[in-house]
């Protein structure tokens, strides 16, 4: 009989799985549980983006593209980066679309990162960067952000991490879970640390649309001196409600998207083709989508906060993507049991700060990617969850 563990490497042994899907997995059995914990919009793709597809599928444009991506769609993400950013791509070098933003993630680091290798990983932050790291070989160092610092990444945390061995520093924001959001004069910071050596920075942006402070979205890119040493990732699960489709983009220096794309060559080929058309629609005639989606996004934000106010529990005030990150580190001894205790005597599903990091202990996520009714039934459960 064959020994299958015995040919599994240890590298993918000793990974973790997500500590998000545990809850869920669970929820699922219980009939009235309230699942608020997984970061997918529940609004439906807008329809004249579902109507592109239909197009392309009723003309048969079903064909493998090129690796890099339909030439059409990559000449309108240059534009929406110009447009939105000030930034300019080449459309046929420095850009690269991916079966969603986490294809992106992955391709760069591998990319770029060797055995040995040190990647500079803020937490809390998604799951995936550590876990991608190790499997291309390279160390995750992990630097721990604080809600007393609105959980930015601090310049000094990043200059005490920076040894011989690092190459690459992750930007997570807007930040999942936190919410957190890093403006011009945080990353200003930031790259005064980084200027002078020959780390790069992959700047996870999936989230950067869903903005609800006063300043405009700004990508890691323009700062000053960083736009050569960046690769952008984004995506249109988040900001077009496009989670199933599968698509997303990567933006960077010609060399680094050439390392890339040899990666996504043998490894998929091509983002799925009626995915890629949407996404053209999107960028578009998408801009009012967003706008619509963001409202709503944020009269939740408002709601949980003003709710968790109310409730007597501390709540950092999320000014990106659509998650809040209370504090309930009274109400147990570990974020961990906090939540397996609310699923099983309240029925409802939140995610525990620590499946992001260390950092996030003491601390849940709740997306409000949902709707306003449900959250509305979760917050009376977890009052009388509480005075219980």
């Amino acid at each position: 009989m064959i020994d299958y563990e015995n040919l599994i490497t240890d590298t993918v042994r000793n990974i973790k799985p997500s500590g998000i899907r545990k809850f869920f997995d669970v929820a699922e059995r219980i009939p009235d549980a309230i699942a608020l914990g997984v970061g997918e919009p529940d609004f439906k793709t807008p329809w004249h983006i579902r109507q592109a597809a239909i197009d392309a599928l009723s003309k048969g444009q079903t064909r493998y593209s090129a690796n890099a991506g339909l030439t059409p769609l990559r000449e309108e993400i240059a534009r929406y980066m110009e447009r939105r950013f000030t930034l300019k791509y080449d459309p046929a070098s420095e850009i690269i679309v991916t079966v969603g933003g986490s294809e992106a993630i992955d391709n760069i680091i591998r990319s770029v990162i060797s055995v040995g290798d040190e990647v500079l990983i803020p937490e809390p932050s998604f799951v995936c960067y550590a876990p991608l790291t190790e499997l291309a070989g390279g160390k995750p160092v992990i630097l721990p952000t604080y809600e007393k610092d609105d959980f930015k990444l601090m310049p000094e945390t990043v200059k005490a991490a920076i040894t011989e061995k690092t190459k690459l520093l992750i930007m997570p924001y807007p930040n999942n879970p936190t919410g957190a959001l890093m403006e011009k004069e945080d990353y200003e910071k930031i790259a005064a640390v980084i200027k002078d050596t020959n780390i790069l920075v992959l700047s996870d942006e999936i989230y950067i649309e869903l903005n609800y402070s006063k300043s405009k979205p700004f990508s890691f890119a323009q700062t000053e001196g960083m736009f050569d040493r960046t690769i952008v990732v984004n995506g249109f699960s988040k900001t077009y409600a496009m989670t199933g489709w599968r698509i997303g983009f990567a933006c960077g220096p010609k060399a680094i998207m050439k390392a890339a794309l040899k990666i996504h060559q043998y490894g998929i080929m091509c983002a799925p083709t009626v995915s890629q058309y949407a996404a053209i629609e999107a960028l578009k005639n998408g801009d009012e989508d967003i706008e619509n989606m963001r409202e709503h996004y944020n009269m939740r934000r408002r709601f949980l906060l003003d709710a968790f106010e109310s409730l007597s529990v501390p709540c950092f005030e999320p000014k990106g993507a659509f998650y809040v990150f209370p504090n309930i580190s009274e109400f147990a001894e570990s974020s961990e049991a906090f939540c397996n205790d609310f699923l099983e005597k309240a029925h409802v599903a939140v995610v525990p700060g620590n499946a992001f990091g260390d950092s996030g202990e003491g601390f849940i996520r709740i997306s409000y990617a949902y709707s306003l009714d449900h959250l509305k039934k979760a917050i009376e459960r977890l009052e009388k969850y509480i005075k219980r």
